[in-house]
């Protein structure tokens, strides 16, 4: 253990003393969603994003963002991935994603006047949830939960439809033949690790995920 340890002060010292730096990645781009995490194109990737493929994925947004200027973290990870498909030149067609919105994450749909009187700020989700829909993202938000909660309809954003779920979500997930689902407690551990799969999408078949 401690030679290993030896060999690799070594090495660091030796990159330092000749001026090595790590290669530099392209900056992240964000064309779809700017308001998402960007895309970072990695040089000779072993699989890139197909054009030719259809990726399709539920995202399953139960959290809400611990910064009310932020949005939500579902959407966030659902936008990162608009913006891959973007910069990969994959056409609009072939991305088929569908939010499904429960607890507290209801909260990032509520309209402006609703989101400022309960935490001070604009809605940042509006703008978010408004690019989504022109991108063809399917947006849901669960009906039950509304219903127990005793949400009021008119405060939350027309952008998302209700489901009854579970049964409305299985025929929504009953569309396609090939589906990854993320649930955005992925994607919050997914944001601070960075971690989070590139293109992490299943392709339509004949290829399983």
């Amino acid at each position: 253990m401690v030679k290993r340890l030896g060999v690799v002060l070594v090495l660091a010292f030796a990159c330092i003393a000749s001026g090595a730096e790590p290669p530099k990645l392209p900056a992240p781009k964000a064309p779809a969603v700017p308001e998402a995490d960007g895309y970072v194109v990695i040089p000779d990737a072993s699989v890139p994003p197909s054009r030719s493929h259809v990726y399709k994925a539920i995202f399953d947004s139960t959290q809400g963002s611990d910064d009310p200027k932020a949005i939500l973290p579902a959407l966030n990870m659902l936008g990162s991935e608009l913006n891959a498909m973007a910069v990969a030149g994959v056409p609009s067609k072939n991305v088929k994603f569908v939010v499904s919105f429960h607890g507290p994450a209801v909260q990032g749909l509520l309209k402006d006047d609703a989101y400022r009187k309960k935490f001070g700020v604009s809605n940042p989700n509006i703008p978010v949830l408004k690019t989504l829909r022109s991108l063809g993202v399917e947006l849901y938000v669960c009906g039950q939960f509304l219903a127990f909660e005793h949400v009021d309809t008119a405060t939350l954003s027309p952008d998302a439809k209700s489901l009854s779920i579970l049964f409305d979500e299985y025929q929504v997930a009953a569309g396609g033949d090939s589906k990854k689902s993320f649930n955005d407690t992925e994607a919050l551990n997914a944001r601070s690790t960075r971690a989070r799969t590139c293109i992490a999408v299943s392709e339509s078949p004949p290829r399983s995920k």
